[in-house]
């Protein structure tokens, strides 16, 4: 836990820098005719959940480099996520991935996360791996697919896996479940492409069946891998069609990696808001595919347009969908990582909220591509640095949220109290 007064200690160095800068940038904002103010407060609201499986080091088939004093339970995840909101201010929830977090004591998890001012998001199940809690100790395997598996008896134990992932997050306070599915071949003719899909589907009707009133279900969509020829679920319009197939309560789960190189997302996500079919996002970034590198670390103009598509949804400002930092952070430190992707969202947020949406129509009206383009990118390159620095400093949070964690010294902490060797439970 970082407490409060050691985060303000950590900002007093910068206090009067970050107040110079704040009020340059206010007075330029009211030259544009915008308040400071409510893009500062529209930043203050926002918030992305961590994931749990995101606080250890990531790897690869080839290899992974622990980072020492990484979570050994589900309760220490939870402070690790704690830590992040301390110095970001906007990280007020966490995903739970299920079995690899799979709380012996569901009320004492979703106590023990309100007392860290924490809630627990969206869901995951995890029917991409043989775990004995989904196979019925391995009685069943999910190696040639779950809800899409020839073996009904192996569809039954991707239904029962999910449901029970349902009735578990109801005892956290959670109020959705996303399913990602690893169902798919890898060869011409291992199975029937149709029937696949058909299998799915009705698989995840018995999943939505199960639903609470007030719950949703997210359908999230990736090209390849684990599948190599065809993947059920491989984009967006399958995704659509699971979602329509299932009912009001499914909407479609956006993962920034988990589309093929130069795809168009921002107009995906424009497609799924105007069906009203968009339920969220896993935020991260790619060079090549499903990379899960620092959110905006390669394409900031992309993640903005999706941003602005997202405000345009919202009505000039961000709808209320279920937003989520996934990535796999191999060589840096986690907890920095995800809180540099925070900060990334809160650029992007930011950025898009200065967007003149009035005359940026009036441009499209009249076919007027240079003044469209000049609108948008005038806002893209706003320094709105000094905007979320304050947001989280209102927030009680860090002006420098990577300088605050290591000037606490969480990360030696941690190592002191879990170990050099400790390595994260999950992927």
């Amino acid at each position: 836990m970082i407490e409060p007064e050691r985060v303000e200690a950590q900002n007093t160095t910068l206090l009067a820098g970050h107040e110079a800068d704040l009020e340059a940038v206010a007075a330029c904002l009211e030259r544009r005719g915008i308040d400071a103010e409510v893009v500062i407060g529209a930043l203050q609201a926002f918030s992305a959940a961590a994931p749990s499986w995101a606080l250890g080091t990531g790897g690869t088939r080839f290899g992974r480099f622990p980072t020492g004093g990484e979570p050994r339970t589900l309760e220490e995840k939870l402070e690790d996520v704690a830590a992040i909101n301390a110095v970001t201010g906007a990280t007020r929830s966490v995903s739970l991935h299920v079995p690899w977090d799979l709380p012996r004591d569901p009320g004492a998890i979703r106590e023990r996360a309100a007392s860290l001012g924490l809630a627990i998001d969206a869901m995951n199940s995890n029917t991409f791996q043989d775990n004995p809690e989904t196979t019925q100790d391995g009685k069943v395997s999910f190696k040639h697919g779950s809800f899409a598996n020839p073996d009904p008896a192996v569809r039954e134990a991707a239904v029962a896996h999910n449901t029970a992932v349902i009735d578990l997050g109801v005892e956290l306070g959670s109020r959705a479940i996303t399913i990602w599915l690893a169902d798919g071949i890898n060869h011409p003719g291992q199975a029937d492409l149709r029937r696949q899909f058909e299998r799915v589907l009705e698989g995840l009707r018995e999943v939505y069946a199960h639903l609470p009133p007030d719950w949703e279900l997210y359908t999230e969509h990736k090209p390849f891998e684990p599948a190599f020829y065809a993947t059920v679920n491989a984009d967006w319009g399958s995704s659509l069609l699971l979602a329509q197939g299932l009912g009001p309560q499914a909407k479609c789960l956006v993962d920034l990696g988990h589309h093929l190189p130069n795809a168009n997302i921002e107009q995906i996500v424009a497609r799924l808001a105007m069906v009203d079919r968009l339920g969220g996002f896993h935020f991260n970034d790619s060079k090549y595919g499903d990379d899960d590198l620092t959110v905006g670390s390669i394409d900031p103009y992309q993640l903005f347009l999706i941003v602005r598509e997202l405000v345009a949804y919202g009505g000039g400002r961000m709808p209320e969908l279920a937003y989520m930092i996934d990535q796999s952070c191999n060589v840096k430190d986690p907890l920095e990582d995800i809180a540099q992707s925070t900060v990334a969202l809160q650029h992007a947020v930011g950025q898009a909220l200065l967007v003149d949406g009035t005359a940026l129509a009036v441009a499209q009206d009249e076919g007027d591509a240079a003044m469209g383009e000049a609108i948008l990118q005038r806002a893209f390159r706003f320094d709105v640095g000094p905007l979320a620095a304050e947001a989280r400093r209102r927030n009680g949070a860090a002006i420098d949220p990577v300088g605050a964690l290591r000037g606490v010294g969480y990360r030696r902490a941690r190592i002191a109290e879990r170990g050099a060797a400790a390595v994260a439970t999950g992927l």
